[in-house]
């Protein structure tokens, strides 16, 4: 059958294009793609194309469909997972596969499967590793964002702390402890924010730094101050730009303690620097954020490490039990993905979006696959409205302004059952 979607022919080379998509076998699954959610790793395989680990060397004759936090309804089940999946069924899955040793992931490594198209075909290996998920959510979005959720949420299990003399780390972020997220006003910080907050186990205090001052008045207005001091959690928002010496300023917040859990989303010498300087005795610095620069480094103070027991991690992408937590949470209204939005757009959007990405400002940008649709920033759809001479996007802001300006479901619902679809 026919499909179209964003593939990858080279660095820097995106197309949108008609494909045909091979027969299932009786050990694959045929899937109708509905939301992907465009992610940062996206763009640096797009950028780096065959130097990516996870791209094929013959990329340029069987092109990678791009997308992989996506979600959406199944077409066609292969005979020999026909007990567990039907037709009609929404999926989400887990792009993480880790098959065998390989860094194989829809999104980069696959030809027919990926997020950025109409339709494509879950290979064997995602049921045999337990990928596949069956979500019985209400909104597809909410699907997609569990995958970068998951990122977070991994993150935060990985963290670990000691005792001397003993040699068994306990995982996860300390209970009670101070927690800082480093450069976090963007989108994966808030999803780790939204985490932090309404997990089990809690941090006592919550430090969010940024040098956007309008994203850090955003993640404010989102999570209010004074709403996390009623529920024991000292909440701090904090653009270091405004600061001679942050890390001083850092460390006063903290009681001058330091803090225990550290995470740095931004691959940046100085913010790695700045992380590693404000950790408190036995901390944790999880440095989340992958650079495209294979020469990366920063430095870490080595006598904190020999003799205040700090440590150093990185995380990439959750697991399958991370994405289940994250669905399970979001359906108990625990968290919120959509604090991660700021944009959505049709499948003609997908592959400029990418491409461009760090320029864009703003959070995740949301695509719809089956809808034509330029990029468009939530805050300003009563804008596109006017531009576009289009009621629909004014009805569309009057849904999103009702939901503190974040993309929901009713918004969702609204999209899909108005703005023409391409089958």
């Amino acid at each position: 059958m026919k499909a179209r979607g964003v593939r990858l022919h080279a660095a820097n080379d995106l197309r949108l294009e008609e494909f045909e998509l091979p027969e299932i076998t009786d050990d694959e699954i045929l899937v109708k793609v509905v939301s992907d959610s465009i992610c940062m790793s996206t763009y640096k395989c797009a950028i780096l194309g065959t130097e990516h680990k996870r791209v094929h060397e013959d990329v340029a004759e069987h092109p990678a469909i791009m997308g992989h936090e996506f979600a959406g309804d199944i077409v066609k089940v292969g005979k020999n997972h026909q007990d567990q999946f039907k037709p009609g069924m929404k999926f989400t899955l887990q792009p993480a596969l880790n098959y065998k040793g390989t860094m194989w992931s829809p999104g980069y490594s696959y030809e027919f499967f990926g997020g950025d198209t109409t339709y494509c075909v879950i290979p064997a290996e995602v049921m045999e590793l337990g990928c596949l998920l069956e979500y019985k959510g209400r909104a597809y979005y909410e699907a997609s964002l569990a995958e970068p959720m998951s990122c977070s949420i991994g993150a935060f299990h990985a963290a670990y702390h000691t005792q001397m003399g003993v040699y068994t780390h306990e995982m996860g972020i300390k209970k009670n402890g101070k927690l800082a997220i480093m450069a976090g006003a963007g989108p994966m910080g808030l999803g780790a924010l939204t985490y932090a907050l309404h997990r089990d186990v809690r941090p006592s205090m919550v430090v969010v730094t940024d040098l956007n001052q309008d994203r850090l008045d955003r993640a404010e207005e989102l999570f209010p101050v004074e709403t996390y001091k009623k529920e024991g959690i000292e909440l701090h928002f904090v653009n270091t730009g405004k600061f001679e010496d942050p890390v001083a300023e850092l460390i006063r917040i903290s009681g001058g303690t330091g803090y225990d859990d550290v995470f740095c989303y931004a691959p940046v010498a100085a913010v790695v620097k700045q992380s590693s300087d404000i950790l408190g005795r036995d901390g944790c610095l999880n440095f989340f954020a992958g650079p495209t620069d294979k020469n990366f480094s920063a430095t870490m103070n080595f006598y904190d490490v020999h003799y205040n027991s700090t440590h150093v991690m990185g995380t990439t992408g959750g697991n399958t039990a991370d994405m289940i937590e994250s669905l399970e949470l979001t359906a108990a209204k625990r968290i919120n993905p959509a604090v991660m939005v700021t944009h959505i757009g049709g499948l003609d959007a997908a592959a400029e979006t990418t491409l461009n990405l760090p320029k864009i400002p703003g959070g995740k940008k949301l695509i719809y696959t089956h809808l034509s649709m330029p990029l468009t920033a939530l805050d300003e759809l009563r804008k596109a409205a006017e531009e576009r001479n289009d009621d629909r996007y004014a009805a569309l802001a009057d849904i999103v302004e009702s939901h503190q300006g974040l993309w929901c479901p009713e918004a969702e619902e609204y999209l899909l059952a108005n703005f023409i679809t391409e089958e």
